[in-house]
């Protein structure tokens, strides 16, 4: 073989080598489907007024933002949701803040009458995202909170 076919062969692989990978570098580029910042707040009922258990997190993904499913669960009944069952539980309100990402917000309003029966301690909110392009992202503990003993 000579060099100069050798050489040429070499060079082609290269030139191959080069587009395959920045062909790969560009599909790698799309995000994944992500649920971001999360957190919960619970404030109890008193007197003057129910109380309230909100639920906040940031969810993107390349094709947008289709929803977030949501669910409160006390760590002592251990219970441990699947993405399965979160298919039918409440959606949070998500509003778009770019063409990739939404603010989702899930608010719940807490009678006294709820608050007394509820389990005390340690709560756990188990999200489902879904993108638009139908890809989802199940988090069994997205955020924490607790209710008073």
């Amino acid at each position: 073989m000579s060099k100069r076919i050798l050489v040429s062969s070499i060079v082609g692989t290269l030139a191959l080598g080069t587009v395959a990978v920045g062909g790969f570098a560009i599909a790698s580029a799309a995000t994944e489907l992500a649920v971001e910042n999360a957190s919960a707040r619970y404030v109890a009922p008193s007197d003057s007024g129910a109380g309230s258990l909100t639920f906040t997190a940031d969810v993107s993904d390349d094709s947008g933002v289709r929803g977030l499913k949501v669910i409160a669960w006390p760590a002592s009944s251990k219970l441990e949701p699947t993405e399965a069952d979160m298919r039918h539980v409440e959606s949070a309100t998500c509003e778009s803040t770019s063409d990739e990402t939404a603010r989702c917000t899930y608010k719940l309003k807490v009678t006294k009458a709820e608050a007394a029966e509820a389990a005390k301690g340690t709560w756990y909110i188990s999200v489902l995202a879904t993108a638009e392009d139908g890809d989802t992202k199940f988090v069994s503990r997205a955020a924490t909170f607790d209710i008073a003993r």
